[in-house]
C-alpha cells in the first residue's frame, strides 16, 4: 500500500471511529470519550489479530490446562505454537459477541476478564472494567461493541505503520490532558532518522550475536521504537525500551510491543526527567521526539535533587522552566553506550534560545565542545499532525567516525517534500517520500559542502560575550574617579558578541573604538556562549526589483482599475 492509499484508508478508519464516539454522547461528555474509545481500539486491534487464530488457540489451550502451568506460561506457550503472544480464552470475536445480544453484558465482561496476563495489565491500567460497568448501566454497550465489530483492524489490511497512526489520531483527539507540546512523530520521519543514524559508523552494532539495545524516553504509542525495528531488519538482535508519562498511549505502546513479541516489561509508565525508570541502563540507538516548549516547573524539584548527585543525567545544566527539550537530550547523552547513535527532533528553540552562560547555552556548549554533535537536520514546515512549525533532526555521538573529524554539519532538507496525499492529516501538508529521503541521507554521507549542506568547524558556534562599558563624565566632561578607579556609566553599558575565531583586542580595535573610542572592555564579565543561528547559514541573498519594474506594475494595475470603473459606469 502507498502512502496515498494508507492516507486515505487511515483518515476512513479514524473517521469511522470517531463517529463511534457520538454513541456515548449523553452517558458521556465529549472530553470522556476516551476514556472508552481508545481501549475499545485496542480491544479492537487484539481481537483482529487473534480472529484468525482463535481455533488453533483453542486447541492449544484444551492441551495446556492439562499441565500445571501458570497463565504467563501459557502465553510463552501460545507464541511458540500459534504465533501470537497473548490469547482469549473464549476465543472468540467481537462479532461472536454481538450475535448474542440478549447476554452482552454478562459475556462482554467474560471476554475482557478472558485475556491472556499482558492484555489484563493493560487493560488495567486503563480502567476499562470499570467503563464497561458504566456502559451497562446506562444501556449503550451493545452498540458501542456493535460498532466496532465492523471496523477493521486486521493486520492484513491494517498494518502496524497504519495501525499506529490511527492509536495516535484517535489519543490526541480524545485526550484533553495530552500536553500541548505533544506531537506524534510521522514515520517518514522516522524512517529518515533511522536512516541518518544507520548510515555510518556502525560496524559494532552490525557485528553477528551483537544484542541491540533501542530506547526512546518518551516513546508515545511505540512508533519510533516499532518503525526503527522494522527498519534496521535485525529483529532477532534488537530489543526495545521505553517510557512515557501518557497513560493512553503507555498502554497502545505495550499493545504494540506485544505484537511485536517484546518484551512489555521493558516499557514504562511514568515521567521520564522526574522518575526515569530506566535508571543507569546503557543503549545502543537512542531515539526520541521529547515534547516541544513544554515546562518542567513540577519537575524542577526532583531534577535540582538529582543535580546534587554525582551520576546525575544533567550535567551540562539545565534550561529555562519553560522548555524542557534539552533536558530530554541530556537523557539521552547519559544513557548512551561509547559506540551509540543518537537522534532526537526538536523544534528551533534549543538552536538559539538563552544568551551565553543561560542553561540552554551552556548545554549547547557541552555538546558542540564535546565533539557530540554529528548533524542537525532542518525539516520541512507542517510534517506533524498537530503543528505547522519547523523542526530539526540532531544526530549525535559519543564517537564520530574519523572523517568527520572536529565538523558539524547543517543540511537544509526544508525543500525535500511531496504534497502529503489524498488530503492533509491535521496540519501535515507535507511528506518526505522515498526519494527526498534518500537525497537528504545522501547529503548526510556525502559530507560535502554545497547549496544544502554546510560543513561547521566547532568554534564557528562560539563566541564571547564581552561588555563594553564607557567613562561616567562630570559636568566638565572629566573622567570620575573613585579610588583609582574609573567610574562607568551604567546607561551606557553595551555588550559585544565576538565570535571565538576573532582576536578579541583586535575586534575592539577595528569594531567598536573607532565608533566610541573612550569605550573599554571589562573582561572580568566575559561569557562563553554557543548558538547555532541555523536560518543564517542557508540565507540567500534576492535582490529587490527594480523601479522600473515596479512602476510598470503599477501603471498597469492602475490602467486594469480605470477599465473596471470604465465598464461599471457605462452599465449607468
Amino acid at each position: 500500500m502507498n502512502n496515498i492509499q494508507m492516507s486515505a484508508d487511515i483518515n476512513a478508519k479514524v473517521n469511522l471511529v470517531k463517529s463511534i464516539a457520538n454513541k456515548t454522547r449523553g452517558p458521556y461528555t465529549p472530553e470522556k470519550y476516551g476514556s472508552v474509545i481508545i481501549p475499545m481500539a485496542i480491544i479492537r486491534r487484539f481481537d483482529c489479530v487473534l480472529a484468525d487464530k482463535n481455533a488453533q488457540i483453542s486447541q492449544v489451550l484444551q492441551k495446556l490446562t492439562k499441565l500445571s502451568i501458570d497463565e504467563l506460561q501459557m502465553e510463552q506457550a501460545i507464541n511458540t505454537e500459534c504465533g501470537v503472544p497473548f490469547y482469549n480464552k473464549k476465543c472468540v470475536t467481537l462479532e461472536t459477541l454481538v450475535g448474542d445480544s440478549d447476554n452482552i453484558n454478562s459475556n462482554f465482561l467474560e471476554f475482557i476478564g478472558a485475556y491472556s496476563p499482558s492484555i489484563q495489565a493493560i487493560l488495567k491500567d486503563l480502567k476499562f472494567r470499570e467503563e464497561v460497568e458504566f456502559m451497562i448501566k446506562k444501556g449503550i454497550l451493545f452498540e458501542v461493541i456493535k460498532a466496532f465489530s465492523q471496523v477493521d483492524f486486521h493486520p492484513d489490511t491494517t498494518s502496524p505503520m497504519a495501525m499506529g497512526y490511527i492509536f495516535e489520531e484517535i489519543i490526541r483527539t480524545y485526550k484533553a490532558n495530552a500536553e500541548a507540546g505533544d506531537h506524534y512523530t510521522p514515520r517518514e520521519v522516522i524512517e529518515l532518522c533511522v536512516e541518518l543514524m544507520m548510515s555510518e559508523n556502525v560496524d559494532e552494532l552490525n557485528k553477528e550475536g551483537k544484542i541491540i539495545r533501542v530506547y526512546d524516553g518518551c516513546c508515545g504509542t511505540g512508533g519510533m521504537l516499532t518503525t526503527l525495528k522494522r527498519k534496521i531488519k535485525a529483529d532477532d538482535r534488537v530489543r526495545l525500551y521505553g517510557q512515557d508519562v501518557n497513560p493512553e498511549a503507555y498502554a497502545v505502546c505495550c499493545a504494540e510491543m506485544l505484537m511485536l513479541g517484546e518484551d512489555v516489561r521493558n516499557i514504562h509508565e511514568g515521567n521520564t526527567l522526574s522518575d526515569d525508570k530506566l535508571r543507569g541502563e546503557k543503549f545502543d540507538l537512542l531515539i526520541t521526539n521529547p515534547p516541544f516548549g513544554v515546562e518542567w516547573k513540577t519537575d524542577k524539584a526532583f531534577i535540582e535533587k538529582e543535580l546534587k548527585q554525582p551520576d546525575n543525567r544533567f550535567i551540562a545544566g539545565t534550561p529555562r522552566v519553560s522548555d524542557g527539550q534539552l533536558l530530554f537530550l541530556q537523557n539521552l547523552l547519559a544513557k548512551a553506550e561509547d559506540e551509540a547513535r543518537i537522534a532526537i527532533i526538536l523544534n528551533g528553540s534549543p538552536l538559539f534560545s538563552g544568551d551565553a552562560g543561560s542553561g540552554e547555552s551552556e548545554i549547547r556548549r557541552y555538546v558542540i565542545e564535546n565533539n557530540l554533535l554529528e548533524a542537525i537536520v532542518a525539516l520541512p514546515d507542517q510534517m506533524f499532525y498537530n503543528t505547522g512549525i519547523y523542526t530539526y533532526i540532531w544526530i549525535l555521538s559519543k564517537k564520530k567516525d574519523p572523517r568527520r573529524g572536529n565538523k558539524i554539519q547543517l543540511i537544509d532538507a526544508t525543500g525535500f517534500y511531496t504534497e502529503q496525499k489524498p488530503k492533509s492529516l491535521g496540519n501535515k501538508r507535507k511528506y518526505i517520500d522515498d526519494d527526498n529521503r534518500k537525497k537528504i541521507v545522501d547529503l548526510y554521507n556525502e559530507f560535502q559542502e554545497n547549496d544544502h549542506s554546510k560543513l561547521f568547524d566547532r568554534e564557528d558556534f562560539g563566541y564571547t560575550k564581552v561588555t563594553i562599558e564607557r567613562p561616567l563624565y562630570d559636568k566638565k566632561r572629566n573622567k570620575i574617579i573613585k579610588k583609582g578607579v574609573v567610574q562607568v556609566d551604567t546607561t551606557k553599558r553595551d555588550v559585544e558578541n565576538i565570535p571565538l575565531k576573532k582576536d578579541i583586542e583586535q575586534y575592539l580595535q577595528n569594531e567598536v573604538l573607532p565608533y566610541v573610542p573612550d569605550a573599554f572592555a571589562d573582561r572580568s564579565k566575559d561569557k562563553i556562549g554557543y548558538e547555532i543561528a541555523f536560518n543564517r547559514y542557508f540565507y540567500k541573498y534576492v535582490p529587490p526589483r527594480s523601479s522600473a519594474e515596479i512602476k510598470a506594475e503599477i501603471l498597469a494595475n492602475e490602467k486594469s482599475v480605470a477599465d473596471v470603473l470604465k465598464v461599471v459606469l457605462q452599465d449607468d
